[in-house]
């Protein structure tokens, strides 16, 4: 017997809008950026989504260079659509990207035209879908007009491949340039998609979340955990599994100074007196304000997947704890 999504997937999870648009996220997501490429088990790929939409995540966040290999982790998401989620498409939120590395030669990368079009076209033959339902351009270029990389997210959504348009990696102001066009050409541009976690305050500093707030735009966040530092993982010492052991591309052992240790340890004392793990602590402070839609997770298997699902309605902190998390981080 195939799968049978849970009849409660619904009964807990939080939805809320992005901005002031019509469409509303769950505010856990998942992020197929890790474990969902060629160096993992699809088994494990299948049970994690089965476990986060039985748990009412209903957005599953992918990118033209997901992988190892680049695209891989669309063509494995691609196959789990169509052996168990087929019947659940429209209760879906499938997003790509474009914008970083995509295949060799001038027009492999960045914001050109040429590039996000194909790469779209790319995307959705390895997802082997009609459309997707949020097209992000990835990542500023400072070279290409920016009038004509929204005009190819609006050509992407004209063209019906994709149903809303979003930036990722923008700062404030390129982010209010940009809003500006994508409203003159009347395009339903309703996603930010940024860093951000209690080690990582970019967007406050970028100007990111005061203009996403200002133009009724939503924001949700990757890398909440500071790519698994803001957890109980590193506490005594590396373990065997761990990303800085099997995958050290993105978080390297000289990240886990002696000073971030101590700072782990003390947030990992605070969130057990609010009766959470530190992740799901460092979960709930980044949901803890309205302009954040959803926080983006990362799994490598499921049960991590229903431990930072039951952040549902535990977001609220105290000003004293605010500053406590303040202070240890030096703040």
């Amino acid at each position: 017997m195939g799968y049978l999504a849970s009849e409660k997937r619904y009964d807990t999870m939080i939805y809320n809008r992005c901005g002031k648009s019509g469409l509303k996220l769950p505010c856990v997501s998942l992020g197929l950026w890790h474990n969902f490429g060629n160096n993992s088990s699809f088994e494990n790929m299948k049970e994690m989504c089965h476990t986060a939409f039985d748990l009412g995540i209903t957005h599953f966040d992918l990118a033209n260079n997901y992988g190892p290999e680049s695209g891989r982790a669309e063509k494995n998401f691609a196959r789990i659509l169509k052996e168990d989620f087929a019947p659940y498409r429209d209760e879906m939120i499938i997003s790509t990207k474009a914008g970083y590395y995509g295949w060799d030669g001038p027009y492999g990368d960045w914001g050109s035209r040429k590039y996000l079009l194909a790469s779209l076209d790319r995307s959705l033959r390895n997802l082997e879908l009609d459309y997707v339902d949020i097209f992000y351009h990835h990542r500023m270029d400072p070279e290409t007009p920016l009038e004509e990389t929204m005009g190819a997210l609006a050509q992407a959504v004209y063209s019906g491949k994709a149903i809303y348009a979003g930036l990722s990696n923008y700062n404030g102001e390129t982010l209010l340039r940009a809003c500006k066009i994508l409203d003159e050409l009347k395009v339903p541009f309703v996603i930010n998609q940024n860093r951000y976690s209690i080690f990582d305050r970019t967007i406050e500093q970028n100007g990111l979340k005061e203009a996403a707030k200002q133009s009724g735009k939503g924001i949700i966040c990757f890398s909440p955990l500071a790519q698994g530092l803001l957890s109980d993982k590193y506490l005594n010492g590396i373990p065997k599994d761990s990303r800085i052991a099997t995958d050290n591309r993105f978080l390297k052992e000289s990240a886990l100074t002696p000073e971030k240790l101590q700072m782990i340890r003390k947030l990992n004392e605070l969130a057990i007196s609010r009766g959470q793990t530190l992740s799901q602590m460092a979960l709930s402070w980044v949901l803890k304000d309205e302009v954040i839609t959803s926080v983006l997770i990362g799994a490598s298997k499921p049960s991590q997947i229903i431990e930072n699902a039951a952040i549902i309605n535990h977001a609220a902190f105290t000003e004293a704890e605010l500053a406590e998390i303040d202070e240890i981080c030096g703040l």
